[in-house]
């Protein structure tokens, strides 16, 4: 027992220490641990698998070469910020290339931005055993390069490759099609296939699916941005569907999405029924057919944003001719529940699964709300989208029913529920919800504060608390009905003296409001205690030119403050349209826009933020302005920064006042980037005196 007393973490056999080392995941954990020792640290570096690179280009010749273990690489972080990796402004990219291979000899997993096809000349022979690579790109491809050509240095030298995603790279359709049929062996070894571009505004025809599924065989993932409107050549048929089955009888995830699903789905008319005017070219036969296809189905994604009606025969087999059914989406689907008065049909039928989503189905009520909640006991997540006939009910009703199993919720563009009667309606799984998305529709505040229980309410659902008599002999100087009913001139207020309701394990919330409402409604809609909330993300939709100026001098981000625990954010503008030089009298431009969202900012303690600016799409141009720049830099606490669009030079300087700012970067991430890098906005030179001088500054931690 003596000798235990003076034992310590460093005297612990290498062995044991070594396998303590490579159960830690986190980043900075991980770079502390390693400032112990000397021994700590060579041990710290020999177990790390994953490693991010962020600098500029022009340092890569100091690549760190103590990483000899890491399996999995990105280098999509590297800056300038879209600029080549390798290409022949390098004094001897091949060399530097085989520096690469030397300094990561044991990489099976790769991700980079691969804007010409020279850098996968130069880095793909490296790493012949590479089976997982992401590429990158939003800039255009080349015109003037051979289709195929971004692919195939790819599929020529990783003979094992088993994972290609695809999901952020441009291209054209027809490139991966022709590559693909190349190198047929190395196609053959693919298991997971992602063409799912979610920026793209062209999805991949009917035949180059087909193309595509018939070079893999061996799929067992595939997921994939298509056309399902009959009115366009090359669209996704009953025959495109079988085909496709028939290729890859393998899959135990099939995602296939009609472009049009990424589009704004505020931009309908709420008052319209939910049924679009064409139907799609899908029949219930095929449907049963393509279950029948592909039994070992796990995750099943048809988002066809076109009708597809008379889905009941096909969707009441679903339960038995894939019995491993855990995730189901369905757009545009009607007909997919009778209700809870008849026999259990259709999704009900699918006890398994753990994931559901409805998108955009005209005939769900409330009564199928309820016959899924009793059919699937075990949903974890469940999203309702563009269903203009469920009610609060319904809500109440399922989460009542899912309350020990139901974590994550989204609901989006439901006529009858704006954000009060989302929240009221989720109360019953408030403690135990983690993940949330609600579009904040108000009324207005007058009307939110009208809906909200009156004060001889609350004073009647807690006067049997023991607490109720607590906070009054507290505040028993004080005129309590007053306070409740207009608050006192000390500061006391309803929530000083009754506590709201706590969302106790809500981690994460997503949020859309359009252009021109506020944020600031959000805690009095219940959501004003959540304390282990660490992320929020907002996406700001509409367009800014049919608005003479913004309601209110802020929108709403100091209400925020109520979150002790919020680190991160993706603040989302990019949905919000503008004007960037050309305002018309009395019409502001996108500086006054973005000084309004923005507002606020400072009095947050974020760590991570992820900002996309207003745009003007005319222009195709996304840039951070002056009052943007000022208010980013008053944010005391960031570590990372990412703006996604462009920024002058001058501007970016006003970054160097965040003290504790170490990664910063400007991602042109929105299609089609624009190429003209010699603009003030995106030169090379001035992205690197940006980073001297960030590098320059001493950081406290």
């Amino acid at each position: 027992m003596a000798a235990l007393k003076h034992c310590h973490l460093y005297d612990l056999p290498d062995v044991i220490l070594t396998i303590i080392f490579s159960l830690v995941i986190d980043t900075r954990t991980r770079n502390a641990m390693s400032l112990v020792s000397l021994k700590w640290y060579l041990l710290e570096r020999s177990t790390r698998t994953y490693l991010t690179l962020r600098g500029n280009i022009r340092d890569l010749i100091f690549l760190p070469t103590c990483f000899q273990a890491v399996t999995n690489l990105d280098l999509s972080f590297l800056s300038p910020w879209g600029h080549p990796l390798l290409d022949e402004s390098f004094p001897n990219p091949t060399l530097l290339a085989q520096l690469f291979g030397q300094a990561f000899p044991a990489l099976i997993s790769f991700t980079a931005y691969a804007r010409y096809p020279i850098t996968l000349n130069h880095l793909a022979p490296q790493w012949p055993n590479l089976r997982h690579a992401k590429l990158i790109r939003w800039h255009q491809r080349l015109p003037t390069a051979p289709l195929g050509s971004d692919f195939l240095p790819l599929l020529e030298h990783c003979h094992s490759l088993s994972s290609l995603d695809l999901s952020h790279f441009y291209c054209w359709t027809e490139d991966l099609p022709l590559a693909l049929k190349a190198y047929p062996n190395t196609a053959a070894s693919l298991s997971y296939l992602s063409i799912l571009t979610h920026s793209s505004t062209e999805g991949y025809k009917a035949h180059e699916l087909l193309a595509i599924t018939a070079a893999c065989p061996n799929l067992r993932q595939f997921l994939a941005t298509c056309i399902f409107d009959h009115r366009f050549i090359g669209s996704t048929r009953d025959e495109t569907l079988l085909s496709l089955a028939s290729n890859c009888p393998h899959l135990s995830l099939l995602h296939l999405v009609d472009i049009t699903s990424f589009s704004n789905a505020w931009a309908v008319n709420p008052d319209d029924e939910g049924y679009t005017y064409h139907d799609a070219i899908v029949s219930h036969a095929t449907l049963v057919d393509l279950c029948a296809g592909l039994p070992l189905l796990e995750d099943l994604v048809l988002d066809v944003c076109h009708n597809v009606k008379d889905t009941r025969p096909a969707l009441k087999l679903l339960n038995s001719k894939c019995p491993r059914l855990k995730s189901l989406t369905l757009g545009q689907f009607h007909w997919v529940c009778r209700g809870i008065f008849s026999r259990p049909d259709v999704i009900p039928l699918c006890s398994g699964l753990e994931s559901l989503s409805i998108k955009n189905a005209a005939d769900l009520t409330d009564r199928c709300l309820i016959a899924i909640s009793h059919g699937c006991p075990r949903l974890a997540q469940f999203e309702v989208t563009g269903c203009k006939m469920i009610t609060e009910t319904g809500i109440r009703n399922l989460a009542s029913n899912l309350r020990r199993t139901l974590i994550d919720v989204k609901i989006s563009c439901c006529k009858h529920l704006n954000a009060v009667c989302t929240l009221r309606a989720l109360d019953p799984i408030r403690g135990l919800i983690q993940r949330l998305h609600i579009d904040c529709v108000w009324k207005s505040v007058q009307r939110l504060e009208e809906e909200q229980p009156s004060a001889l309410e609350r004073v009647a659902m807690w006067k049997d608390t023991s607490s109720f008599n607590k906070e009054c002999k507290k505040h028993s100087s004080l005129n309590l009905y007053h306070i409740l009913s207009h608050g006192s001139g000390s500061g006391n207020s309803i929530g000083d003296i009754f506590p709201a309701r706590t969302w106790a394990k809500l981690q994460s919330l997503s949020l859309w409001i359009s252009v021109g409402e506020m944020l600031t409604p959000l805690t009095l809609v219940g959501l004003e205690d959540c304390p282990v909330l660490e992320e929020i993300q907002i996406r700001i939709e509409g367009d800014c030119r049919q608005q003479i100026r913004p309601s209110m001098h802020a929108f709403g981000l100091s209400s925020l403050e109520c979150y002790p625990r919020l680190s991160k954010m993706n603040l989302d503008c990019g949905g919000a349209v503008g004007y960037a030089l050309t305002a018309p009298a009395g019409y502001p431009d996108l500086n006054m826009w973005e000084r309004f969202y923005l507002s606020g900012i400072g009095s947050l303690k974020l760590t991570e933020l992820n900002y996309w600016p207003p745009q003007d799409t005319e222009l195709n141009k996304r840039t951070l302005s002056l009052p943007g720049a000022g208010l980013l830099a008053q944010c005391p606490t960031l570590r990372k920064l990412f703006i996604h669009g462009a920024a002058a030079e001058h501007l970016m300087m006003f970054l160097l006042k965040v003290p504790t700012l170490r990664d910063v970067q400007l991602r042109e991430d929105y299609y089609p980037a624009p190429e003209n890098y010699t603009s003030l906005e995106m030169r090379v030179r001035w992205c690197c005196r940006f980073e001297d001088a960030l590098n320059r500054r001493q950081i406290p931690d």
